[in-house]
């Protein structure tokens, strides 16, 4: 969905300098960029679901799912410094392997994450709300609000969004903020005595499962926490040196992880395990065990509301310009190019993908209500690791092709090692509870393969044309 508004010598205003984006971000705001990135529904929504699966031991699957996601990012720095574009994955997979059905699955898989992931928040969002006003409500009735908060999120896209970079800081401070206090709200009940550091050493597991099953499967839902730094590549191309891409990507990784960790330790050890692992607003159990006199907890459901909010706009906003941007690529029908007069925001491919969410939410929310945001949320993971895995796929195969640039280079064993991991935490054995996550990320596939097939026969037997990028550099 780039802007850049690149011309060729056949096209309009051939002979004239292309357009690029003002480069504007240096080191810092880049390092708040991915931060703010990372940060979000995750911690927020699952720290008792994954303490759930491995007990107090809950920090042990967001390390893990820091290192995998450490491999992969070796594997983002070594491309988006090799080819500073901004459309990630997809751009990536077509310089490797050039077979555009495969790059169509990659980006969809990208677009369809964004779907899963904008759901989980407002699912979140909903049930944050219900806290924050002492709702106690039924499992519909806080579907409906999650349908209704995406519905007003599609509203604003419909309306028109200029994303500022400044406006991502001040989330991020918000966001920032929030874990904080859980950190020191922990912290505070150690000192006091009011919580049981001895719980962090303890491993729960369900009876039928290995403790390597059960921290595999933390890990896999963990890992939901740890996405959103590979959405960085997108703003390469806004980047006063996009050679610094490497040390600041790593800086917020390390930054959010440390984050991550901290909160899981307190979490843990304020709160029993059971009381974590059912409650819907787990970070809101560590107030009220740990500083049940100050109104902190009051609070803390709208600051997190503001948090997952940032989350599902962002994540819709990106859904929508992809649909948009494949459709005007050629490779889906060319519905989802048409825009709104005078706003010129993509209508149509926000009220699809409005619509696939609303879908989403309201059937799991039917068939799964205690399990929304972890089948959700795995399905997020699933995707990604499945897109992470090619992504390290394509590094090592375009070793082979060289840049007249410099740029970083990651040691070989690392996209080895991120192709197994990732491919490993897509196996069912990593989701051993929730396959429902397979069903749902086969259904989203299916959707994009269906909506391709049929650009296909309309190309070939209407226009004669073949299905195909023709510049997927202007993916994203």
């Amino acid at each position: 969905m780039s802007e850049s508004g690149n011309t060729t010598k056949d096209g309009p205003g051939a002979g004239q300098q292309p357009e690029t984006l003002k480069r504007v971000m240096g080191p810092k705001l880049l390092l708040l960029f991915i931060v703010g990135d990372i940060l979000g529904t995750g911690v927020y929504a699952l720290t008792g679901k994954v303490a759930g699966q491995v007990g107090g031991a809950g920090w042990l699957p967001v390390i893990l799912a820091f290192s995998i996601a450490a491999i992969t990012a070796f594997s983002y720095m070594e491309l988006v410094t090799k080819y500073p574009h901004a459309a990630g994955a997809a751009l990536y997979t077509h310089k490797a392997f050039g077979v555009h059905f495969v790059t169509f699955l990659v980006a969809f898989a990208v677009l369809s994450s964004g779907i899963t992931s904008a759901s989980t928040a407002s699912t979140v969002f909903a049930e944050n709300m219900a806290a924050g006003f002492g709702w106690d409500l039924p499992a519909t009735a806080t579907m409906w609000i999650a349908v209704g908060f995406l519905a007003l999120v599609a509203a604003i896209n419909l309306r028109g969004v200029s994303e500022s970079v400044w406006f991502n800081v001040v989330l991020t401070m918000i966001e920032l903020t929030g874990l904080l206090l859980v950190i020191l709200v922990g912290f505070f009940a150690l000192g006091s005595g009011s919580a049981d550091f001895s719980r962090v050493m303890i491993f729960e597991t369900a009876d039928d499962k290995s403790i390597f099953l059960a921290v595999t499967a933390a890990t896999s839902l963990a890992f939901f926490s740890m996405v959103g730094f590979e959405d960085s590549v997108n703003m390469v191309e806004e980047t006063k040196d996009p050679q610094v891409f490497p040390k600041i990507m790593l800086s917020g990784l390390t930054i959010t992880g440390i984050i991550y960790v901290l909160v899981s330790i307190v979490a843990v050890a304020a709160v029993p395990i059971g009381v974590l692992k059912e409650s819907k607003t787990p970070l809101l159990e560590v107030f009220e065990a740990g500083a049940p006199g100050l109104p902190i907890d009051e609070i803390f459901p709208f600051l997190t509301m503001f948090a997952v909010a940032n989350t599902a706009l962002i994540n819709m906003l990106m859904a929508s310009r992809l649909l948009y941007g494949m459709s005007k690529q050629n490779v889906l029908p060319p519905v989802f190019a048409k825009v709104l007069k005078g706003r010129r925001s993509p209508w149509v491919s926000i009220v699809f993908t409005t619509l696939i969410a609303f879908a989403l939410i309201i059937a799991v929310s039917t068939f799964l209500p205690e399990s929304v945001i972890a089948s959700l949320g795995g399905t997020t993971s699933l995707l990604l690791l499945a897109v992470f895995a090619v992504v390290n796929c394509a590094v090592l195969v375009l070793r082979k092709k060289t840049v007249e640039h410099k740029h970083f280079r990651a040691p070989t064993y690392l996209p080895w090692l991120g192709v197994v991991t990732c491919l490993f935490l897509v196996g069912p054995w990593a989701r051993l509870d929730d396959l429902i996550q397979y069903q749902i990320a086969v259904a989203l596939i299916g959707i994009g393969v269906v909506l391709w097939a049929i650009t296909w026969f309309w190309n070939r037997s209407v226009k004669g044309a073949s299905t195909k990028f023709r510049n997927p550099e202007e993916l994203s």
